[in-house]
């Protein structure tokens, strides 16, 4: 919906008619509706970037280092693809969180399929300790 720049939001009013059935929408409904959705992705990418700092914080990169070691970040998801507000708001809430200095030796990278490589990595390291405990 983020994306609709027709005038009279055609395109929220098609998602609204065909995902929820309302029929009919004024354009005040439709830019409200469209404002509702900002507001909740900014939520959510507040409480991402808080999720984010606490992580970095529990490794300790969330203070500056002398050798300025970068860190990588990889966010995988449509969401965070494809809603740019979304993923705005993430990075400038970790910029202020973090501050100049650390911020800007973070990076925050997409990551195609992370979902399907993380879970490879997982059962892989699952079966090396089921391989330790059978000996």
């Amino acid at each position: 919906m983020h994306c609709d720049r027709s005038p009279d939001l055609r395109t929220v009013g098609a998602k609204l008619k065909d995902i929820l059935g309302v029929q009919n929408t004024s354009l005040k409904t439709r830019r409200l509706v469209v404002d509702v959705c900002d507001i909740v992705a900014k939520r959510a990418a507040h409480l991402a970037a808080a999720g984010i700092h606490g992580i970095l914080k529990k490794l300790g990169r969330d203070v500056p280092n002398t050798d300025k070691q970068r860190t990588v970040i990889a966010v995988d998801g449509g969401l965070y693809e494809h809603y740019t507000i979304f993923a705005e708001c993430v990075e400038s809430t970790l910029r202020d969180m973090l501050g100049e200095d650390v911020s800007s030796t973070i990076v925050i990278k997409l990551a195609k399929d992370g979902s399907g490589i993380g879970a490879a990595l997982l059962a892989a390291a699952h079966s090396q300790y089921r391989e330790a405990e059978e000996l």
